[in-house]
């Protein structure tokens, strides 16, 4: 399954999704969920990945770094699932350790890594709990559950992303190449007219749809008739 270029794509697109940064009311927080609650007492964070860049290199920087991203070794312990698990909890929605996460999963055959107090469904749960409305993390979910063979849920969740896209083409074009992993390809193909619809031209979802016998143009929009002009009916003059 061809899903680690999408992915590389929309790990670059953190901040061209305009969102709210209201914090969700307490019974949008998961209070008693196995996937236990955002806010705790006395915790750093949680912040957003997208717009609270200041907060984030103190967790970056001390658990996050390029090794515990690539999986070699933690930071805080021998194994980088405690690295991660932490700054899961600080960033919900930090897109790249989400991608990290899964993919420590996938390297130790398990949905609980070691060193995660939480499950990677776990995880995703939290991030969108979060913030609802980021639509790079519903495609990162649905690469997951791609994986592990949900296929409505993965279709579910991009349906989500889509009515977060707002104008973003890109956000649109990657949408697009998510629905082809998944043969869903009639909404790859409103999705890749989306993108060309709000100017963006890379041709690589067009060619693969293509290349699957699945492309077709766009229809143009039927072009209004121009109102008519009508002339003021002539004025007669009454016989005196």
């Amino acid at each position: 399954m061809s899903f680690k270029q999408p992915l590389l794509l929309i790990v670059h697109m953190a901040g061209l999704v305009i969102v709210s940064g209201a914090v969700p009311p307490a019974a949008a927080q998961g209070l008693n969920s196995p996937c236990g609650e955002l806010y705790t007492v006395g915790q750093y964070g949680p912040f957003d990945y997208r717009y609270d860049r200041d907060k984030l290199p103190i967790v970056i920087n001390n658990h996050f770094t390029a090794e515990v991203e690539a999986l070699i070794r933690g930071i805080t312990t021998k194994t980088p699932g405690a690295d991660i698990d932490y700054t899961l909890r600080t960033i919900p929605n930090n897109h790249r350790a989400l991608i990290a996460m899964m993919r420590l999963g996938e390297k130790e055959k398990t949905n609980q890594p070691r060193g995660s107090r939480y499950t990677v469904d776990c995880w995703f749960d939290r991030a969108v709990r979060f913030r609802p409305e980021d639509a790079i993390v519903r495609m990162i979910y649905s690469s997951y559950l791609n994986q592990v063979g949900r296929i409505t849920d993965a279709n579910a969740q991009l349906g989500l992303a889509t009515n977060y896209a707002q104008d973003s083409g890109f956000t649109h074009y990657n949408i697009g190449l998510h629905y082809f992993d998944l043969k869903n390809f009639d909404q790859a193909l409103i999705q890749a007219h989306k993108a060309m619809e709000f100017g963006f031209t890379r041709t690589e979802l067009r060619d693969k749809l293509l290349a699957a016998g699945k492309w077709q143009e766009p229809v143009p929009a039927p072009i209004s008739p121009a109102p008519q002009e009508h002339s003021a009916p002539e004025l007669t003059q009454k016989p005196q």
